[in-house]
């Protein structure tokens, strides 16, 4: 099962090991307490069991010699793998009873309908070992479905990059290949070369933005914040989309509150605006506007990107800010979009302590909107010296 099971494994034996030291000590220590307080046989918990589980971060239960369950941690029963005095998981008990007729210690995987925070399977690595002499049974299980959904999350992540890597390297191959034998050609070697261009600046892109999002993507703060003027970040991030702008006749426009400041990185902020004009612009017709406006939010400063594109179906929203998801592939594609730009938005955001939202109607446009906590705790207008009021 991995490292992750593996420590498991060795955490579960540690408890077996102490649970049973505690029944040996109980067992010689009060050799003779009688046949009505024997702990095997009127289902009481050995000395100490109790308090060795209690400190367990897992879901541990105790089931006596008839499958009545006598000790369950409040995880066992948030799971929904207890309930009353019963065990609920079949397979559980179906382990409990084969360790408690041969006494070896059993692993295994379980599936259980999901009973927490509105997960419809919890997945459980679970060790099942003899408790005593008496028929008791110990039921370990640890949740590790969120460990599962990272591997998958990651496990797409890597197949992911190589379908996108694979496109631009397999077209630049073959470009190659056909520029040598288009040699006494000028003219094709002048389109093929145009070609090849185009897909380095598309590779050299994903490059980019896979760097931009391993860096920001951990959840670490950022390593050297300062005060960022939001009139500023904007104005860049314009500048670096103008050209793409003007080859389909969008204007730029920036608007809202002037003198708003966060506390963050301003190359990162720049980042994160770029992107989402850029993809105003991509899914914008020609002649349309894109407006970036900065606005006081309490104690936070929302920026919004607007525009009068094609919109985002409702059913892509909660999509939209996932790794290389496109609502449309071959669009974004034509337009050299990697498939990272909102990821990247989401994770700056997040690195900010702020988050990102977005409003779409299909037909209409969409507008995202960061918001992040202003500089000093308050997104108070920076107020211009007077001698540049009075210029």
């Amino acid at each position: 099962m991995g490292e992750m099971a593996m420590s498991f494994a060795a955490l579960a034996g540690f408890v077996v090991g102490a649970v049973a030291v505690l029944v040996y000590r109980n067992q010689i220590e009060v050799p003779n307490r009688g046949e009505n307080t024997d702990d095997g046989e009127t289902g009481a918990l050995p000395q100490g069991v109790a308090s060795v589980l209690a400190v367990l971060p897992s879901s541990a239960v105790v089931l006596d010699a008839h499958d009545r369950v006598l000790r369950a941690s409040s995880a066992a029963r948030a799971f929904g793998l207890v309930k009353g005095d019963r065990l609920m998981a079949a397979e559980l008990l179906a382990l409990a009873r084969q360790v408690r007729r041969d006494g070896e210690i059993r692993e295994s995987e379980i599936d259980v309908a999901g009973h927490k925070f509105g997960q419809e399977v919890t997945n459980f690595a679970v060790r099942v070992a003899p408790l005593g002499s008496h028929g008791q049974v110990l039921v370990l299980a640890e949740d590790q479905t969120e460990r599962r959904r990272v591997e998958a999350v990651r496990r797409d992540f890597v197949a992911n990059v190589s379908h996108e890597l694979k496109t631009p390297v397999g077209a630049l191959s073959l470009l190659a290949e056909t520029i040598q034998d288009a040699a006494d050609d000028p003219e094709a070697v002048t389109r093929f070369a145009g070609r090849m261009q185009h897909e380095a600046a598309r590779l050299t892109y994903l490059v980019q933005d896979l760097i931009t999002l391993s860096r920001i993507q951990g959840a670490e703060p950022i390593p050297t914040p300062g005060q960022v003027a939001i009139d500023e970040a904007v104005h860049d991030a314009i500048d670096h989309c103008n050209t793409k702008a003007i080859a389909k006749d969008i204007t730029l426009v920036a608007g809202g509150t002037e003198g708003l400041r966060i506390w963050g990185d301003d190359e990162l902020l720049v980042t994160a605006l770029r992107n989402l004009i850029s993809n105003a612009i991509a899914y914008s017709p020609e002649h349309t506007r894109v407006v970036v406006s900065a606005r006081p939010a309490g104690d936070s400063v929302e920026i919004s990107v607007s525009d009068q594109g094609i919109g985002i179906p409702e059913e892509s929203l909660e999509r939209i800010f996932e790794r290389f998801f496109r609502v449309d592939a071959a669009r974004s594609r034509a337009t050299g979009g990697t498939g990272l730009g909102l990821a990247i938005v989401k994770h700056v955001a997040v690195a900010h302590a702020g988050e990102v939202s977005v409003w779409s109607k299909e037909g209409s446009g969409s507008t995202f909107t960061m918001r992040l906590p202003a500089f000093g705790g308050s997104a108070v207008p920076l107020q211009r010296p007077l001698e540049a009021a009075n210029g």
